[in-house]
């Protein structure tokens, strides 16, 4: 695990977003494809910037998915990947069918069936080997993150990739999240924080006792890389011989 730190939010997003197109290159010159999970919120939208002016990527073997959405219709400003429509992806040269997005309402009678559709599509048979390179994961101040909650019955769902969440504590209460097995099998997982509100968790989830039961970003880990950035407002209360950029 390492910390990468930045001044501020902006920064932050920033050197995110040019990691990510250099993993993203990275990717295609090994396994000829790069599969990206996206976060929402504003730093989903800041790790983005980068990607429209990007040179040396093969954007039409670039794969986007969702590491949780909400169970809400196709447009609604409640969906995660409006933020990165709005950030982005609307200006790359991505192939549709390349945009894995969750079903809401307006396509499937459930949260249910919305998860067994994700499911599905990510263990279809698709180019490289089916994991996902870079996994990037918001976290709330309760520590929560995709739609996997301190204390809630879902974090602890086994044997299944994407599953449905219902009585969510932030709203709205529907949601589809990928689990703590699939998130753990990606090469890289990126925590995205920023804000003072945040430091109680972070220090939390760095703790060496830390449970994901209680911090569920403590139970989140890639197979080669685990990256927190953090700008120094979310890292204030990391021990003084936390790493630094």
């Amino acid at each position: 695990m390492t910390v990468e730190k930045r001044n501020t939010k902006d920064e932050l997003g920033k050197a995110i977003s040019d990691r990510l197109v250099a993993e993203i290159v990275a990717a295609q010159s090994d396994r000829g494809v790069a599969h990206v999970v996206l976060t929402g919120g504003s730093m989903g939208g800041l790790s983005l910037q980068s990607l429209p002016d990007a040179t040396g990527v093969d954007w039409s073997s670039v794969h986007f998915w969702w590491g949780d959405e909400r169970f809400v219709p196709a447009g609604s400003p409640d969906r995660n990947d409006m933020e990165a429509d709005q950030s982005a992806l609307s200006a790359l040269p991505v192939p549709a069918e390349n945009i894995h997005r969750v079903a809401g309402p307006d396509e499937v009678a459930d949260a249910e069936a919305a998860a067994a559709a994700y499911s599905a599509a990510i263990r279809a048979p698709k180019p490289g080997d089916g994991v996902f390179d870079v996994v990037m994961l918001g976290m709330g101040p309760d520590g929560h993150v995709a739609s996997l909650f301190p204390h809630h019955p879902a974090q602890r769902t086994e044997n299944a990739i994407a599953i449905p969440v219902h009585d969510s504590p932030k709203p709205p209460p529907d949601r589809v999240s990928l689990t703590f097995e699939c998130l753990n099998r990606s090469r890289q997982v990126w925590l995205l924080v920023a804000g003072a509100e945040k430091a109680d968790s972070v220090a939390a989830a760095h703790a060496p006792d830390a449970d994901r039961w209680d911090v569920p970003a403590a139970g989140v880990h890639g197979q080669h890389d685990t990256i927190w950035w953090l700008d120094d407002a979310a890292a204030a209360k990391l021990p003084d011989g936390a790493p630094d950029h």
